[in-house]
């Protein structure tokens, strides 16, 4: 029997198909930004339902005036019809101020959750019915986006991971991350925003996880044959199940010193889960200066070895009097011999 084209189908067939594969894409949809397990996530998801509200205001107003506009003034509706009409204040007033108030609101919501929730910052509150306890110090986590795979190192606990990320509940972490050979995202949308990583820098971001599950996280940005792929869990656990995790990962794997991390580094796709019992402890640096391989001199690294412990200072615009003048110039002025960096005491020759 002889398929009938799609160009030949009766209206309403048409119609059920349209819907019928729309169901089907938006079914196979993860709304996993808008439903987070973290505050930072938490907080960007109620950026974007204020901002979908603001901007509804003046869509559905609009939609509505279409509407009605098209069935007060049909053919043979009796409507009044003035051609000479150029001009009313109320119009105006009404057309202009709606629109500039609600492009002032985005803005200034643009502006507060920009420094709000810069990534750079440290958190100020566990949740919003949780402020930060100051004497419990971030977790720290170094992230290194590889070919295509993540590699994660928890420098106080002396373990690394490949394509795992394991966090205890309610404790703030500062992922400090870098990459080894071109610029790709961390991004975990059920924690936070994302962050660029680039091979010679180093970017900071803080977040917290607020409930227990399983997650992925992924790169949001091509970075060649294997991006597809580079993809990683993360588990939320309690404070007990992490000290279990990283007791487990002590005893499950091999050391991660510099001939596997060179192995490692090679590029690979679809790669499982892997797990370092110990980890030489100065080998974020020297990702980070690019002089792993032995022999390969070390470069300075933006944010590197003397960046500050909480990320970026802060920008003139939280200053007050005299502090907006009292930054030091590190750029040298033209002309001027300047002497070379003392060598790292770790620096492979």
């Amino acid at each position: 029997m002889r398929e009938q084209p799609f160009s030949a189908m009766p209206r309403r067939l048409k119609a059920l198909a349209l819907l019928s594969s729309t169901a089907l894409l938006l079914s196979a949809c993860n709304a996993a930004v808008l439903n987070p397990a973290g505050d930072i996530a938490a907080q960007q998801r109620d950026i974007i339902y204020i901002a979908t509200a603001l901007m509804l205001l003046i869509i559905v107003p609009v939609i509505a005036l279409i509407a009605t506009f098209a069935w007060r003034y049909r053919k043979g509706s009796g409507a009044t019809y003035d051609p000479n009409f150029d001009h009313s204040t109320v119009l105006e007033l009404v057309i202009w101020s709606v629109p500039l108030l609600i492009i002032i609101c985005l803005g200034a919501l643009t502006w507060w959750s920009t420094h709000l929730l810069d990534p750079f910052r440290p958190l100020n509150r566990v949740s919003a019915s949780k402020p930060i306890d100051p004497k419990v110090r971030p977790l720290v986590i170094q992230v290194i986006s590889l070919d295509w795979k993540w590699l994660f190192i928890y420098p106080e606990q002396g373990v690394a991971t490949v394509n795992e990320v394991v966090l205890p509940v309610d404790r703030p972490v500062r992922f400090d991350l870098t990459s080894t050979n071109m610029m790709n995202t961390f991004y975990a949308p059920t924690l936070a925003g994302m962050i660029y990583t680039m091979p010679g820098m180093r970017s900071t971001m803080h977040a917290v996880i607020n409930r227990p599950g399983t997650f992925e996280g992924m790169s949001a940005n091509y970075s060649g044959a294997g991006f597809s792929h580079m993809r990683f869990k993360l588990y939320g656990v309690d404070r007990a199940g992490f000290a279990r995790w990283v007791g487990r990962v002590k005893v499950s794997g091999p050391a991660l010193d510099t001939p596997r991390y060179l192995l490692l580094e090679q590029a690979s796709e679809r790669v499982p889960a892997m797990y370092f019992s110990t980890v030489d402890g100065d080998l974020f640096r020297r990702i980070l200066q690019r002089c792993v391989k032995p022999g390969t001199p070390c470069s300075g690294g933006m944010h590197g070895g003397s960046a500050p412990e909480h990320g970026k200072p802060e920008g003139a615009i939280f200053k007050q009097g005299e502090e907006k003048s009292g930054g030091e110039s590190v750029t040298p002025n033209p002309g001027t011999q300047t002497s070379a960096p003392a060598p790292h005491p770790h620096q492979d020759h």
